[in-house]
This record gives C-alpha cells, structure tokens and sequence, in this order.
C-alpha cells in the first residue's frame, strides 16, 4: 500500500503568484491620517475652482499667517492632551498676553523686556493651572474653563476697553518673510517640529503617553506624575504667551476681541479631528497640523465665497463633523483595530 502526497488544488495552482488587491475605500483606512487628507484635498479642491483667488501667493501667504498662531496653541495642547491633561485657557492666555505686551509697547517699553515679561507671565499663568489641577484635583476642563473666563475678563480690565495700537513695533515678526516665507510660519513649524520630536525621542514624552495612558501604572512605573503635570501645564502656558504675541505682531494692536475662547476652540478642534484622544494616551503632531490647516483653509473659503455669516458657524461645524468622523473611522481601520 503506497501513500499519495495530496495534489495541489487546480485554483491555487494557477493563481499568479504576484496577485495585488485592488483598490477600496477600506485602504483609506490604512493610510496615517488618510480621511483627514482627504476631507482636505476635497476642500483645497472645491474651493479652487469656485474662487480663482484662493490659489494666488498673495491668498495661500495669508493663509499661512493666520494659521500659524492657532498652530502654535495647538502644538502645546497636543503634547498636554496626550498626558491626559486639558486647558481651555490657552486662548484667553494669549488674549491677556497681547493685552499687556500691547499696553507695554505703547508707554515706551523696550521689544525685548514686554517679550521677556509676557512669556514669563504666560508661563506663569500655565503654572497656576497646573498647581490647581495638580493638587485640587479638579477635572482640567472645570478648572481651565473657569481660569479661561477669568482671564477673559482681565484682558478686558487691561485693554479699559479700547483697542490698543502698537504701530510698527514687532511688524517684523508680523510681516516680514525669510525666503520669501513668513517668519510667524517658521516660528510655528519650529515649536511643532520641537514638540513633535519630543514626543517621539524623549523621556519627557514617553512620560506624557504613559501618564495618558493610565497615570496610576504610570507614577508606579517611577514617573514623577506632580512635576510632569506642573511642566506640562507651564509649557502650555509659555506657548499660549508666544501664540499671543505672534497674533499682536500680525495685527499690530489688541482689542477687546483678540485670542480669547474663539482661538481655543479652532485649536481644540484642531488638535481632536487630528487624531489625538480627549482621554489621554495617543497624540500626533502631523495630524494636528492637517487639522489647523483644514479649518485655515475652511475659514478661507468661506469669505472668499462670500458665504453669509449667519451660515458659517454651520459651514464650519458641518465640516469639521465630517473629517472628525472619517478621522474615526480611518483609525479604527488601522492596524490593531
């Protein structure tokens, strides 16, 4: 009695060994912030061929300036929400922060020492956030938003109400270029690089993801859980500072409406339809700059469309629903899901 090995099945057999899957929308999904660039293109494109401005350099300059203070806020926001943190103060901080610069300036106070000072008290704003959530232990989103409305009203007491101009003091950061590249958009791509390497490369950031993760795993892992928060929170706040000093260089006065809870919900928005979790653990800086730059690119397209203002907040609202959704479902299609 003699044993047959088992034929190979004809339909195996003759399958060309080199066969590629075809294309779907599933392999969206498998692309890193797929949806999102594709909401993006999807804007980019409908919006040129319905205004022939928006393609000029004049136009995409613009752009790019108004961006780049959002971009800044939403940079350090990234790195805070990763760590699990939250504050909704950011934007109200960069709103006092262009106040006094702007009430420095104009009563003949050196570039150099109103920069110097505002940082400082930027920080310093951040830190107090950190010190209440840190060892209150008041959930981040009561206690900022309450820092945020304080704030708002103190820019207000600052500003007496009026609009304060600073001629041509910092109009250089404001309007000058490098290469032919505003200088308010290098400013922001080297705070996101910086962040976005510190995430990936080191402890700091390590620290921040784990604490995201699960911050009682994470302070017995051995991380000093308190002063991470502290420095976090600090480091949000510095950012807020610089975030408001590049806005009242861009604009050259500070008014009852600058920054303020307006500039930290684009940033908010920014920073969650970029991929990165309201509860900690996952964070991603190309996907915050993909989102600061749809809702640039929103804003954009709807005054160059010379869409009715009563109709923009849900133009906006509508859009960042839809790249909020396909960004879910793009991760959720990733690999390990």
């Amino acid at each position: 009695m003699s044993l047959k090995s088992p034929s190979v099945a004809p339909d195996r057999a003759t399958a060309p060994a080199t066969a590629r899957p075809r294309p779907s929308l599933s392999s969206l999904g498998r692309i890193p912030h797929g949806g999102l660039i594709a909401v993006l293109i999807l804007m980019i494109v409908f919006t040129a061929l319905r205004a022939d401005s928006f393609t000029t350099s004049q136009n995409l300059l613009n752009i790019l300036r108004q961006i780049s203070v959002t971009a800044v806020i939403a940079g350090g926001l990234t790195l805070l929400m990763t760590a699990g943190g939250m504050d909704f103060s950011m934007g109200s901080n960069a709103a006092v922060t262009t106040a006094v610069a702007a009430q420095l300036l104009s009563h003949g106070q050196s570039t150099t020492v109103t920069v110097i000072a505002t940082l400082l008290l930027a920080t310093l704003i951040g830190l107090v956030n950190g010190l209440v959530v840190t060892f209150t232990r008041v959930a981040p989103f009561v206690a900022t938003l309450a820092t945020a409305m304080l704030l708002d009203g103190v820019a207000l007491l600052v500003l007496n109400g009026m609009s304060i101009s600073i001629g041509d003091r910092m109009s250089a950061l404001g309007n000058s270029k490098l290469l032919g590249i505003p200088w308010l958009l290098i400013v922001a791509v080297v705070v996101l690089v910086a962040v976005g390497l510190a995430m990936r490369f080191t402890t700091f950031g390590r620290d921040a993801f784990a604490m995201g993760g699960n911050e009682h795993v994470a302070r017995l892992s051995g991380i000093n859980v308190p002063a991470r928060k502290l420095a976090l929170y600090a480091l949000a706040g510095g950012l807020s500072g610089l975030a408001g000093l590049m806005l009242l260089s861009r604009l050259g006065a500070s008014a009852p409406n600058t920054g303020g809870l307006q500039l930290q919900l684009t940033a908010v928005a920014a920073v969650v339809i970029g991929g990165t979790l309201l509860a900690g653990g996952h964070g991603t800086i190309p996907g915050t700059v993909l989102g600061v730059i749809l809702l640039g690119v929103v804003a954009n397209a709807l005054n160059l469309l010379q869409v009715n203002s009563y109709y923009q907040p849900v133009v906006t609202g509508a859009v960042l629903l839809v790249a909020a959704v396909v960004n879910e479902f793009n991760r959720r299609s990733g690999p390990g899901h």
